[in-house]
């Protein structure tokens, strides 16, 4: 694990946590390496983008005033 990881913690109902205990024994991995796997999958289909007023003109609406004006340099 790399010295630079965050935490998250997810709560499941009972059920989906034994369907993926059960899941990733049959996969012979652990839940957590399972997860992982699975989240990188669906990151690859949708990457993460920076959030701009170029690349989401409803932001561009919100963005764009003088109250947030000091935030453009950041």
């Amino acid at each position: 694990m790399s010295s630079e990881t965050a935490r998250l913690t997810l709560d499941l109902s009972l059920r989906m946590h034994a369907e993926l205990k059960i899941v990733a024994a049959r996969k012979r991995t652990t839940m957590r390496y399972y997860c992982l796997k699975a989240i990188r999958r669906q990151l690859t289909d949708e990457p993460a983008e920076y959030l701009t007023f170029e690349s989401d003109p409803v932001l561009s609406e919100l963005w764009e005033n003088d109250d947030d004006a000091v935030y453009d340099d950041l």
